[in-house]
């Protein structure tokens, strides 16, 4: 009597691997729209996804049941950090962008000094010798304004995103930012936003809604949440210079 041999090993682990990349790879454009958000609108998104599906190849590549991490948790860190790859090496963010979040962040912590209270809108416009339009504007087009991410940076199985592009040993910033003191600091800075800005981020970093999705929670437009974005990272920024 013929017997029916089991599939080789190897091929099971194939079948696995693409039913994995199959099944998530919705997750790859659901975290690349998500970060598209937040970059300059000449960051093409096809570009981010394309990295992000070589990220979830690795992932795929790389896991091993029966270590405590679910898939799409490991995926995740493997997805961000193929993203943030691609883009820290392609230099996405213009200096004119760099050059407007300076700005702003100097006029931010001028304001705060002199009045020792969070600047309105209208007021940082004054300061930076704009109309409330143009700042706005100015807000809109310098998409990209970000805080530093731990979980951002940290890529599962064991590789670092600082330590690999961080040469510089003498300080090591990942410890800066567990640092139980830094962390103390940005809930004091995110305490000081204005209860709208607060509330945004909230909604996009804790409950990762998109900006347009964030935009019907706010019932304003989505280019308006993307200048309270800026300017809400750019008042924390300014807190958090010192670190």
């Amino acid at each position: 009597m013929a017997t029916t041999m089991p599939p080789p090993r190897d091929a099971m682990y194939a079948t696995d691997r693409s039913d994995r990349i199959r099944e998530f790879a919705p997750l790859v454009k659901r975290l690349a729209h998500h970060l598209a958000a937040r970059l300059p609108a000449s960051v093409e998104i096809d570009d981010i996804i394309q990295a992000g599906m070589i990220g979830l190849m690795d992932a795929a590549s790389r896991y091993e049941e029966g270590h405590g991490t679910q898939f799409e948790t490991f995926a995740s860190q493997r997805i961000k950090g193929a993203m943030l790859d691609e883009l820290r090496q392609n230099d996405w963010m213009p200096r004119s962008v760099r050059k407007t979040l300076r700005r702003v962040e100097q006029a931010v912590s001028r304001l705060e000094q002199r009045h020792a209270r969070p600047p309105t809108e209208d007021e940082i416009a004054r300061e930076l010798g704009m109309t409330l339009a143009a700042y706005q504007s100015e807000l809109g087009d310098a998409r990209g304004m970000e805080l530093v991410l731990f979980d951002d940076l940290h890529t599962a199985g064991g590789d670092e995103y600082l330590e690999r592009h961080v040469p510089d040993n003498r300080e090591n910033p990942s410890e800066r930012l567990t640092d139980r003191r830094f962390r103390e600091a940005l809930v004091r800075g995110i305490d000081a936003l204005p209860e709208r800005e607060k509330l945004l981020l909230s909604l996009y970093y804790e409950q990762e809604l998109n900006f347009k999705e964030i935009a019907a929670v706010l019932e304003v437009s989505e280019s308006r949440v993307c200048q309270l974005h800026g300017q809400a990272v750019a008042r924390l920024r300014s807190r958090m210079k010192d670190w």
